[in-house]
């Protein structure tokens, strides 16, 4: 049998069962011996306990999106595994390996007629002191991937040290009791082996350690921010990190406290971010509005979760689009920009705090649960010369017009204690000057240079990733990208040509360039992860779309995978 392009493995557990552990050790593991993955943590929204589940998709190339089933499912135990429904799934081509000890495999996982391989990993964990199952479960996952021991062994030293040697120890002796177990299994498919010299440069990281990077990069110097899941881990990453570059992060009490913290800092000239869900986003709104009229830039990331209210803490959406191109009340034009992978996040925050900063504009970065809270193996990303500019006021002399209009519609921006360049800066309609006012003439002036900003800037090619041929168009945003590439990939080997469009630069729109990437295309599909198709309406409200369009959305918890991206090309073809 051919080896397999990549393959997949999930390990289940009840909360505290060390599922996660497991899965970040493997993760790490393949990396170091070469190859490239994604590890898909998925949870239920209980602070302590319920289920937990870790799904490593390794590969020799990059790996942006979940499979459409799992080559080898370990139950640690089944409890709570029922919870996960069809976000766990499995074939009849699959390895089912279970504790005897550990409860009834979920009726779902035995109805694929996946073969079932019973293995007593908590008796065996008894008979080895301080042994643990999970370690025990990561050995049989090694054994039948074809890693080695060594790739964990020295994993082990690093993971565990603050536990003490007996720890160390422990782990390593469950870790051959897994190997030894397994000794008799066998996938029946190996994968490919990683190509040579692929050790060198990648990267483990994830969406949301990329996210704070490309911050820093980008110029951040000063965070505020309330923790909320799934976005704290920004949080934690910036806290230290930003103290080594000069900057600082403070915790606020509260998101409304966080954004208009921010806005402070902005004004008095240092870069500034705050990181938040869908909640607490909706909290910033008033402020986001401030911002965009005083025009100060912040840069605000949103990981979008399920909603609406307090939704589904732990599981991805894209349901947050209309609040963030539209949510503020009268015009407020802003920046919305969207990553589409894990990688991608460090290029689009640092691009946003770059366009922020040159625009003197709020930018909000729409990221996910998928992307930001899973951890990706790549390619060491490139360096970026993205550093925001803000234009600067200098001391005047003169009369100092801080909204003065000009051929890029962005004024120089004093910073407090300029001698001569003072001025009000508030939410109210203002003249030149900054000077409050309700005439029509001077409403319409600044209303129209902020507009036109954004509008009349030069993107480039970043704003979008346009890639294929073929007169049939599919078009997704954000974490859906990856499937979709994986699921265009798979047409083309059925010899159908099928081209991506996938914006990255939400907000302003990009007509002329939209209708340039669609020239020739006779239909369009458009996919999404959200209830009432929020993208399409997006795209309808400001594109010109072919004549014949479908739309494959649904909500979270359960991700759009690359087959059903696949089947819906196939099914329309010409």
């Amino acid at each position: 049998m051919p080896n397999a392009q990549n393959l997949s493995v999930a390990f289940v557990g009840s909360g505290g069962a060390g599922a996660l552990t497991a899965g970040s050790l493997l993760l790490e593991a393949a990396g170091a011996a070469g190859w490239q993955g994604l590890l898909i943590r998925t949870v239920g929204p209980q602070i302590r306990g319920g289920e937990a589940a870790a799904v490593v998709r390794l590969a020799d190339h990059p790996v942006e999106s979940l499979p459409d089933h799992l080559d080898l499912l370990i139950g640690i135990d089944w409890l709570n595994a029922q919870r996960f429904g069809a976000e766990i799934e499995v074939g009849p081509h699959s390895l089912v390996i279970g504790d005897p000890r550990g409860g009834e495999p979920p009726k779902g996982i035995a109805a694929f007629g996946a073969p079932i391989v019973a293995i007593p990993m908590k008796d065996m964990a008894k008979a080895i002191p301080d042994g643990r199952p999970n370690m025990i479960a990561l050995g049989i996952a090694g054994k039948l991937l074809g890693l080695g021991e060594p790739a964990f062994l020295a994993l082990f030293e690093k993971w565990f040290a603050d536990k003490g040697q007996a720890a160390i120890d422990a782990s390593r002796a469950s870790l051959k009791a897994g190997y030894e177990a397994a000794r008799d299994l066998d996938l029946g498919r190996p994968i490919v082996p990683p190509k040579a010299g692929s050790t060198q440069k990648k990267w483990l990281v994830s969406g949301n350690e990329a996210a704070a990077l490309g911050a820093i990069r980008g110029g951040i110097r000063f965070a505020a921010a309330y923790p909320i899941t799934p976005a704290t881990e920004i949080l934690e990453w910036l806290a230290p990190n930003l103290a080594k570059v000069g900057g600082a992060l403070l915790q606020a009490e509260d998101e409304l406290a966080a954004i208009n913290m921010i806005i402070g800092a902005s004004y008095g000239g240092t870069p500034a971010l705050t990181a938040t869900s869908g909640p607490g986003l909706s909290l910033m709104i008033e402020a986001l509005g401030l911002a965009t009229a005083a025009e100060i830039p912040i840069v605000v990331i949103d990981v979008m979760r399920g909603g609406p209210s307090t939704g589904i803490p732990t599981k991805s959406e894209q349901a947050d689009l209309n609040i963030a191109v539209y949510g503020c009340h009268g015009d407020a034009p802003h920046l919305v920009l969207a990553p589409q992978s894990v990688g991608d996040c460090l290029f689009t925050t640092q691009w946003a705090t770059y366009l922020a900063e040159t625009l003197q504009t709020p930018a909000i970065v729409l990221s996910d649960q998928f992307v930001g809270q899973n951890h990706a193996i790549i390619e060491r990303p490139a360096e970026i010369a993205f550093l925001g500019q803000r234009s600067r006021a200098a001391e005047a002399a003169g009369e100092y017009k801080r909204y003065a209009l000009a051929a890029n519609g962005v004024s120089p921006m004093a910073i407090p204690g300029i001698r001569g360049a003072q001025y009000t800066a508030d939410g109210l309609t203002h003249t030149e000057r900054g000077i409050p006012t309700s005439g029509a003439a001077d409403h319409q002036i600044q209303l129209d240079k902020r507009r036109d900003k954004l509008e009349r800037f030069n993107y480039g090619d970043h704003w979008a990733s346009i890639e294929g041929t073929g007169n049939l168009a599919v078009i997704a945003w954000g974490s859906v990208t990856g499937a979709v590439r994986e699921a265009i990939a798979r047409a083309a080997e059925d010899g159908i040509e099928v081209s991506l469009i996938a914006p990255r630069l939400l907000s302003p729109a990009r007509p002329e360039q939209f209708a340039a990437a669609l020239r020739g295309k006779k239909r369009a599909l458009i996919v999404e992860q959200s209830h009432g198709a929020q993208f399409h309406r997006y795209l309808r409200a400001h594109y010109d779309l072919p004549a014949a369009v479908r739309v494959l959305n649904r909500p979270g918890p359960l991700p759009i995978k690359p087959g059903e991206i696949h089947r819906a090309i196939k099914d329309w073809r010409l």
